[in-house]
């Protein structure tokens, strides 16, 4: 199974400390990415966000500059809001990324759990549903197909297009990343796309019926077995002590933010304990508690990649190398 780390690039003051500008963040997700590939873990992915608490709008650009400093490790959006981009554009960088990388770049494409980027981008949100299918099909006739001639409602039609870059000896990946919308999830294995599940609450073990759907959905697609993938929120640290007390106060504080927004209560406490107790969707802990935690999902969801979000609220850099490090030198041993 790869193992590795996703960011929005989380920009939260926390335990007494102002927030990062967003230069300063965006030099320490590189930083972050390069420690990730020197721990010898798989994957980083960088989300998208337009909003002031997260640095990252522009995941393509920031995994270039990580291209730039690292040579093995796969480099992934997490996720890249198609919905409100251009399928032409989105193409166009990620291969571009993928030629600056030398074939590492991918693209995780969902419809995004913030509508700030609709707006921003004059695209109505009561279309939130159509703009996502009629993107994502340009997008995948972009990576199949050339020359192409498409028309839809949402962009100006092409004629006879060729788009360039293209990828070297292989259609750019391309994922579907769903919050556990099973209409998501079926179109991904009808179309025989790699599935992305973000668990950031409930118990990760009551996504198997959505794993076992998308399987169905390959399956009656006619296409062969695809990754699956898990992205989390979670945290390493030596103790089970000191994980838990560094990572609480930042952590609230940024689900906090967000809730408000969204109209959920304050996290509690208990509630923060039961989300780190051995059921629950947080990976909080030492090395050997967060290790068996992720063999248990891996087993249960048959995953082939985990992603551990550990940027949920802004800590200080020391302690994210530190996780970094730990989750390379003594989770991935573990898990074979």
């Amino acid at each position: 199974m790869e193992l590795g780390l996703t960011t929005f690039a989380e920009r939260y003051p926390a335990d007494g400390r102002p927030a990062p500008s967003a230069a300063e963040r965006l030099r320490q997700v590189v930083d972050e990415a390069v420690a990730t590939e020197a721990a010898g873990l798989d994957v980083y992915g960088v989300g998208e966000h337009h909003r002031v608490d997260f640095a990252a709008s522009a995941p393509a650009v920031v995994l270039a500059a990580i291209a730039a400093r690292t040579e093995r490790i796969q480099l992934t959006s997490a996720v890249t809001v198609l919905s409100s981009d251009d399928p032409v554009r989105v193409y166009q960088d990620f291969a571009t990324l993928d030629g600056l990388s030398g074939g590492r770049a991918e693209l995780m494409a969902g419809r995004g759990s913030f509508t700030e980027s609709f707006p921003l981008f004059g695209y109505d949100l009561a279309d939130y549903d159509q703009l996502f299918d009629e993107k994502l099909a340009l997008l995948l006739k972009l990576r199949e197909e050339e020359p192409v001639t498409w028309q839809g409602k949402f962009r100006a039609p092409l004629d006879n297009a060729i788009v360039y870059p293209r990828t070297d000896n292989r259609p750019l990946p391309v994922w579907i990343a769903v919050g556990g919308s099973p209409e998501s999830v079926a179109r991904a294995g009808l179309l025989g796309l790699p599935l992305a599940i973000a668990i950031i609450g409930g118990e990760p073990a009551r996504f198997r019926p959505l794993v076992d759907l998308y399987h169905r959905a390959l399956a009656e697609g006619g296409h062969e077995r695809q990754p699956v993938a898990v992205h989390a929120h979670g945290y390493i640290a030596d103790t089970e002590e000191a994980a838990i007390s560094e990572f609480w106060e930042p952590y609230t504080r940024a689900m906090n933010v967000i809730g408000r927004e969204r109209g959920w209560g304050r996290m509690t406490r208990a509630q923060f304990d039961a989300m780190r107790g051995p059921e629950g969707s947080l990976f909080l802990g030492t090395p050997d508690v967060v290790a068996e935690k992720i063999g248990r999902v891996r087993d249960t969801l048959g995953l082939d990649r985990f992603m551990l979000h550990t940027s949920v609220g802004t800590l200080p850099p020391e302690q994210v190398l530190h996780t970094i490090e730990l989750l390379g030198a003594k989770v991935a041993p573990q898990l074979g």
